[in-house]
């Protein structure tokens, strides 16, 4: 029995909650059952698990957590944590992400979502869907993303993958998550998607050919892929940003301690042409302004920079904590006593910065359908 850790993405078996695959079963082999391997792993396939014409579908509302059980019953080294300086990061595939996964900072993932959905005046998306089945959220954090997707796309199946089990219970009942590495290889059939989503993951990924070449096999002929990122980069367009800001200094020393890792901050520079080098077509770019602060007049960018400026701030310490120790060489100390002056500048409303919002969209080629 041969035992891996890759997820089946989109099971093809007509179940209705989603397994957390641990092992590749083997149908010529007795003990490479799910089961088997599920228990080598540490994991127990739940009793639950039915056919969705044989589950209870009285809650068309909402799951509980018994019907995300199996999406829940997973290896307890999956569940661990690791702990660095007061802030808690994931433990499955240790070190692949650079920032925490604990309460404060997904509460800073979903402002971002939140500041993000305002930009783009309540749309979830560029990509132009029509009527999507399958829908794949990389990255998904605290699966916020993919629960609005689930509620604006109830015929939908949507699923999101993450290093992290930080997702919730109560979901729609068309949305699931799996923990997996999404830069590992796929299992996921070829040409069975509709839709790939990737927001925010320039901070993560260390191979984007390799990723979108993958997401690019999975999709099917005429599906859509899109991008969304924030370039953290202060922009001004009226000459009002200083030379010395150090909030722009703070994004510079953060993508300089993320190189060390093998990851480059502004990757989304060349989402576009990655996408026409995987074979896309009808690939489009959009870039957004979103205000650092409040010192828009308009009321909806007003709002939208006080998204941003709280967001960054809330982000300061957790962001810095490993790309500066570790990428760096800087002590906790020395970080505290630097971010008072990033701090300072971030809330100097003279200063009139912007951060640019990048989003890409492409297509794979061929019809719909054949």
């Amino acid at each position: 029995m041969q035992l891996t850790a890759r997820v089946a993405l989109f099971p093809l078996l007509p179940y209705r909650v989603v397994e957390i695959a641990i092992g590749m079963a083997d149908p010529t082999d007795p003990s490479d059952s799910p089961k088997a391997a599920a228990d080598v792993a540490g994991a127990a396939i739940p009793s639950d698990v039915v056919p969705h014409d044989e589950a209870d579908d009285s809650d068309a509302g909402y799951d509980s957590a018994t019907s995300t059980r199996a999406s829940t019953s997973i290896s307890s080294s999956v569940r661990d944590y690791a702990f660095e300086n007061s802030r808690r990061y994931h433990k499955f595939q240790e070190g692949r992400y650079q920032f925490p996964n604990d309460e404060p900072e997904q509460e800073r993932e979903d402002m971002k979502h939140a500041m993000v959905v305002h930009l783009c005046n309540g749309s979830l998306h560029y990509a132009p869907l029509e009527k999507p089945q399958r829908i794949l959220d990389l990255g998904t954090g605290t699966g916020i993303w993919a629960i609005d997707m689930g509620d604006e796309y109830p015929e939908a199946d949507v699923l999101g993958v993450d290093l992290s089990p930080i997702q919730p219970n109560w979901v729609p009942p068309n949305v699931r998550f799996v923990v997996d590495d999404i830069e590992a290889d796929w299992i996921q059939p070829r040409e069975s998607l509709d839709y790939v989503h990737i927001r925010h993951m320039a901070s993560s990924i260390r191979d984007w050919p390799a990723l979108l070449s993958r997401a690019y096999e999975a999709l099917a002929p005429g599906a859509w892929l899109e991008t969304q990122e924030l370039r953290f980069e202060l922009e001004c367009d009226d000459g009002t940003l200083k030379e010395t800001n150090q909030v722009a200094e703070f994004f510079g020393n953060v993508k300089k301690g993320l190189d060390v890792f093998g990851i480059d901050l502004l990757s989304m520079l060349r989402n576009r042409q990655r996408l026409v080098d995987a074979g896309f077509v009808n690939v489009e770019e959009r870039v957004f302004k979103i205000p650092l602060g409040t010192w828009p007049k308009d009321e909806r960018m007003k709002t939208i920079g006080l998204y941003n400026r709280s967001m960054v701030q809330d982000a300061l310490q957790g962001v810095s904590i490993k790309p500066f120790i570790h990428g760096l060489g800087w002590t906790m100390e020395q970080i505290e006593v630097y971010l008072v002056g990033v701090r300072r500048d971030l809330a100097d409303a003279r200063q009139h910065a912007y951060i640019p919002f990048h989003v890409v969209t492409g297509q794979k080629p061929g019809v719909k359908g054949k």
